[in-house]
Formats: C-alpha cells, structure tokens, sequence
C-alpha cells in the first residue's frame, strides 16, 4: 500500500509543480490533511485550481483486458451553497485512452449545477476508434465471438430542473453520434448483425430523464438514495437513421449500518422497442462481465456490496450480484443467470468531497476482470 501511496503523491507533487509556482513545502502541505496529515488532495483542488491527474489503467476485458487512460479531474466546490443540503462541486475533466486491441480515443466531460435556478446539467464529447467483441450462439459451434470497429463521435447534453425544492429532477438530454462500423470476420452479410454494418450512420436520440437524489455525496456516498429512469427515441426526427426507443430505470441505495459499515444495493433495468442495430442493444453491465457479451431487448440486475472503513483512510469491500438479459426469442426464465462476486480496497483521496479511490477484482460465469475505481463503480454502470 505504501508504494500506491508514493505513487499517487508523486505523480500529484510532478502536476502540482506545472499547475503553478509556490514554495516546495506549500506545495507538498496541500497534498496533506490537516486533520491526519495524509495523503489528500482536498486543498489541492479547492485551492491552487489543481485537478487530479488520473493515470490508470483500462482492464476491461472487451477493449484488449489492458490499457490506460490518462485523465485530468477538475473538482471544485460549487459556488452557491444551501444550508442543511448537500450541493455536488463542479466537475470537468479531460483524457485520452489507448488498450492492448488498438482501441483509442479522446474526450471532455462536463458536469456541473446551479443551485440557485435548481438546475443541474452534463455535456460531453469524445472521438473514439474502438474494437470490440460480440458473442453469439451458433449451432453445433455454442458461443463463438466476433469482432468488430467502431468509428464514432459521441456529442451528448442533459439539463434537469428541481420540481419545487423536493430533490426530483425533470429534465430533458439528447444524445447524438456519427458511427462507422466495420466487420473483423469473414461472414460480411452474417445474418445477426445489421445489414448496414459496412455504411456510415447517424444514431441521434431525444429523452426525457427523470431523477431523485438524496446521497450524503456523488462520489462515493454512505447513506442516501438516487432513483433515475429515462426514456430515449430515436427516429427521423431526432436525426437518427434507425427507429427505436429505450427505457432505463434504476435505483442505488446506501446504509451506513455504523461509523464504519456501509451497505449498498443495486437494482437496475433496461427495455429496448424496436429496430436498433445490434450493437445498441442493452447489456448486463457487472463487475467482472465484459461489457456487450451478455445483450437482450430486456436486462435485470441486482447487486449488493459492503464496505467496511478500518481507518478513517482505508477500507475494504465485497461485492456480488445476479442478472438476466432475455431476448425476443429467450424467455426471462429460459435466459442465463450471470453471477459476479469479487473484492476490493478504497482510500480516502479527497476527504472534504467524500471521494475514495481503489482496486476491484470480480469474477463471473466465465469471465474475471480488474478495475482501477473512481469513486463508486455503480456510478459508470448504472
């Protein structure tokens, strides 16, 4: 753990140093907590408009099983605070991202709120050139993998607004991409992907969100709820070359059994309607699972984790959950039951954001993977 520790402070010391000219000892003391004094990078970034620089590797196993990314997190307290209410900082942050199967890409994130108006928002934008496998069940063959590129350009907004101070948001996002798809296989026309697979297309969506949140934090929260659903349609109008709608509904809720005990729980659920290409279909999305190899016009998850905090700095965790992803064809009951379970540890890096900071190790049916975690890992798959 220790080496982790010299790591992280090193590489925060070397951005602290190009972010701006102060004293060596100023420097180092904002990367201390004045409560324990050890490593934090609170002060940092609420004080000399540094970011955390996020070096990391990318270990799902969908995009080559290693990688990295290199990412600049800027975090910064929101301006406007309300007494007795949690108001989330601002966050932008910038990276770049290369794996082990040539996948690569570049983007921008915003998310951020005005308190005041009762208005919160997200906006992004990425280019990416990624290569990734798809299964599918052939006969006499069982599951046989396929592999494909994808071109696309991601452009994405979403502004909600506060229904009369109840913390539930109404709000509205539109999602926009340019995609180049490109078979890795020999069967050019294979029957179960889109007959469009060789074309450039737009997919384009227009949704309407709906979202309760009473988390203690965004990043990683003790106690609280989020409840979100969506619904997302893609037709001529919204600028889409495919006709489908999407429904998403879910909720994390989190316990803090005591001081040092916090139990959360997951239960998450995807619809698709109509005729979306196939890459588009929802898919169990679990620790351990790579990503698209279990896809359905419906997906079922639910997960639970327990953390328990041995300091006030380091904690440990254990993991698990179930999930199904019926198709038109597959039942809910007929459909494979996927398991994942798996460890963990967190440390404390930002103290007054509530933001920890750790590694995952998670088992499945048929799989095992590893995760750099920022913050909560429900955050990027709910």
């Amino acid at each position: 753990m220790s080496i982790l520790k010299k790591l992280v402070l090193g590489v925060l010391l070397c951005v602290s140093h190009l972010g701006f000219s102060q004293e060596e000892v100023k420097e180092q003391s904002m990367l201390r907590d004045s409560l324990d004094n050890k490593l934090d990078a609170s002060d940092f970034l609420m004080e000399a408009n540094g970011f955390i620089p996020l070096p990391q590797l990318i270990t799902e196993p969908a995009l080559g099983g290693i990688g990295g990314v290199l990412a600049a997190v800027f975090i910064k307290p929101n301006k406007v605070q309300i007494e007795g209410q949690y108001v989330p900082p601002n966050i932008t942050a910038g990276f770049g991202a290369y794996t082990a199967n040539k996948t690569w890409g570049i983007g921008v994130l915003r998310i951020a709120s005005l308190p005041k108006y009762g208005i919160k928002y997200r906006t992004g934008m990425v280019y990416a050139n990624a290569n990734m496998n798809f299964y599918r069940t052939m006969p006499r063959l069982g599951e046989v993998k396929f592999g494909f590129n994808f071109e696309m350009t991601p452009v994405f907004i979403s502004v909600l607004k506060e229904i009369a101070k109840t913390n539930l948001y109404l709000g509205a996002q539109y999602l926009y991409i340019n995609m180049k798809v490109k078979p890795d296989f020999e069967f050019e026309n294979f029957p179960d992907f889109d007959e469009k697979l060789t074309s450039q297309h737009n997919l384009s969506s227009a949704g309407i969100v709906l979202e309760y949140d009473l988390r203690d934090n965004i990043f990683t929260p003790n106690k609280g709820m989020i409840i979100s659903s969506n619904y997302r349609i893609n037709a001529n109008w919204t600028g889409s070359d495919y006709s489908y709608e999407q429904l998403t509904a879910g909720i994390l809720q989190f316990f803090q059994f005591n001081p040092k005990w916090v139990g959360g729980f997951r239960f998450d659920t995807k619809f698709m309607f109509g005729d979306a290409p196939f890459y588009a279909y929802p898919s169990i999305s679990m620790r351990g699972v790579p990503l698209r190899r279990y896809q359905g016009t419906e997906i079922y998850t639910v997960e639970i984790e327990q953390r328990y905090d041995f300091s006030k700095r380091w904690s440990g965790l254990v993991f698990g959950g179930l999930s199904k992803a019926p198709t038109d064809q597959t039942s809910f009951s007929d459909a494979l039951l996927v398991h994942n379970y798996g460890t963990g540890f967190r440390y404390l890096l930002a103290r007054k954001f509530g933001l920890r900071m750790g590694v995952d190790v998670a088992w499945s049916n048929n799989d095992f993977g590893y995760y750099i975690t920022f913050g909560s890992a429900w955050n990027n798959r709910n």
